[in-house]
């Protein structure tokens, strides 16, 4: 079965934005899906049940509820209710936001905190009415949507902290990692860019042995491998959703030439990324 890296999947961009809000609707079950959740995520679940299995634990939650899944790999199912639908709201966030929001409010924990997977949360008339406003304002056009969703997710923040209270709040800095080590940064950083082993390397201020030897332990998976298994699946994504040709995205990817892109995508898939 597939990977499913979220939110990627569902916005067309290379770039993760700081928020980013999409509906979620389906007319026939998922069962276990593998995702690789890269934001932290609220799913306000409106018709149907979700299922969400995690390394230690497993959670399954109603339209009464919604849920805050933390990033990183899970299994979920999403399933039809009596009406035959699936509908959820999905709000996504990155960790800059939600230190700018402690930061804001001037919050801050002395010590560590450690969480459950994920936080369920009743649904109540606060959250229905949030729901309705956030689809006034995606169905906005100005440029000042992402202000106001910025505006949005503090006002959601804080009545969770007011309803909740210490339970909650501790959630949310359990989210926040620890400091990224100046390796995966850069990494991270070049995740799509045309620079060589060599060359990130280099920007690592490593040698290419000792680079590929950090790599490993931190990804458990040669960097060579990692980086063309992330770039395709991402190329493979993208071509997906229709609107996008090989020629619109092999350079995005760190390609350097389309020939070569479309060498690497059918050996790793056995199509020519023109079939899609």
């Amino acid at each position: 079965m597939p990977i499913d890296n979220i939110p990627e999947s569902y916005i067309e961009s290379t770039k993760l934005p700081e928020l980013f809000v999409y509906d979620l609707k389906m007319n026939e079950d998922a069962i276990k899906t593998k995702v690789n959740l890269n934001m932290h995520m609220f799913s306000f679940l409106q018709k149907g049940k979700k299922q969400v299995h995690f390394a230690e634990d497993a959670f399954l939650v109603d339209n009464s509820q919604s849920i805050l899944i933390k990033k990183g790999n899970c299994l979920w199912s999403e399933l039809l209710d009596a009406e035959e639908t699936y509908y959820c709201k999905l709000l996504f966030f990155s960790e800059e936001k939600l230190k700018e929001f402690f930061q804001k409010h001037g919050r801050s924990k002395e010590k560590d905190i450690q969480a459950n997977s994920c936080y369920v949360i009743e649904n109540d008339d606060y959250i229905e009415s949030y729901l309705n406003s956030l689809n006034t304002i995606k169905n906005t056009k100005s440029e000042l949507v992402e202000s106001l969703l910025a505006i949005k997710f503090d006002e959601l923040l804080v009545y969770l902290i007011t309803k909740y209270g210490e339970s909650f709040e501790d959630y949310l800095f359990s989210l926040i990692s620890k400091e990224t080590s100046p390796l995966k940064k850069t990494i991270e950083k070049n995740l799509y860019t045309s620079l060589t082993l060599d060359e990130i390397a280099f920007l690592c201020n490593m040698s290419l042995s000792t680079f590929k030897r950090h790599f490993i332990k931190e990804y458990k998976e040669s960097p060579g491998k990692w980086f063309r298994n992330k770039r395709l699946d991402k190329a493979k994504e993208l071509l997906e959703k229709g609107n996008k040709s090989p020629s619109d995205v092999y350079l995005d990817l760190g390609y350097n030439n389309l020939s070569n892109f479309s060498a690497a995508f059918k050996n790793q898939f056995g199509i020519n990324p023109s079939e899609i």
